[in-house]
């Protein structure tokens, strides 16, 4: 198949993709979107109001940030681990493997499938945010390329979820003792400046603390690691979990339940 015909394959993708989670989107846009705001007035509002300023801001427009990008992160691997493996399990991957559609035509369009969905979730809490705090952009280059940079790193990780799954249970289990753990403890809710030295040093093999932070710089202009390690690390994981995945996807011993 010749580029044109590679191009409407990767479009269809992401067009079923997109179209997907926007058919049910009052279950895939609106749940995540109320859960956030309702930490905007638990820990901003009640909770912020006795912690005072973190970090040079108020409490609440320091952890604006953190939940903006934990939105980010949830929906871009939920939408392509759920996708994905749906689609293994009904067997309609195989139609995709035997037509002339190259590996990485397929997983760009789920990764941006994923990063559709996150970017869309992320823009709904953003909205939710300005209703609870002022918000201005320090450097939007940094923003945007954070937010992009992070949706394509867990779109990546949904992905190879989903080639591993046996289970619709097997998709829930990275999301509940990993994703969530590394979630609550990479920054979103505190600045690692608090924390003792020894557990501030555990915290930074945490990647999802690069994320947030390097999301925040963005926001606010302030970050308790270098910015510039923050794009370096998710480089790093966009590259692995590129790899991994195209190998996995070019393997295709797993995708079949």
């Amino acid at each position: 198949m010749n580029f044109t015909g590679q191009w409407v394959a990767f479009k269809t993708i992401v067009y079923r993709e997109i179209h997907r989670f926007m058919r049910i989107w009052v279950q895939t846009l609106v749940p995540p979107a109320i859960t956030i705001a309702l930490y905007f007035l638990i820990f901003g509002q009640l909770i912020g109001s006795r912690i005072g300023q973190m970090g040079g801001f108020d409490y609440m427009q320091f952890v604006v940030p953190g939940l903006i990008m934990m939105a980010v992160i949830q929906n871009s691997y939920a939408n392509v681990v759920s996708s994905f493996f749906g689609t293994k399990f009904q067997r309609n991957i195989e139609e995709l493997l035997v037509a002339p559609v190259l590996e990485i035509t397929i997983l760009l369009g789920y990764i941006v499938g994923g990063m559709a969905r996150g970017i869309a979730v992320g823009s709904i809490v953003t909205l939710l945010a300005l209703f609870f705090t002022d918000l201005t952009v320090n450097n939007w280059w940094i923003t945007i390329s954070m937010v992009l940079l992070t949706a394509i790193v867990f779109s990546l990780t949904g992905f190879i979820n989903a080639i591993f799954a046996e289970s619709f249970d097997d998709i829930s289990i990275i999301p509940t003792f990993v994703l969530t753990p590394m979630i609550y403890l990479g920054g979103v809710f505190y600045s690692i400046d608090l924390l003792p030295s020894f557990w501030a040093k555990i915290s930074l093999a945490n990647p999802i603390l690069y994320m947030v932070n390097g999301f925040r710089y963005g926001i606010l202009g302030v970050s308790d690691i270098n910015i510039w390690q923050a794009y370096g690390m998710l480089v790093v994981f966009v590259i692995i979990g590129f790899s991994v995945s195209l190998y996995l996807l070019a393997k295709a011993e797993k995708l079949r339940t």
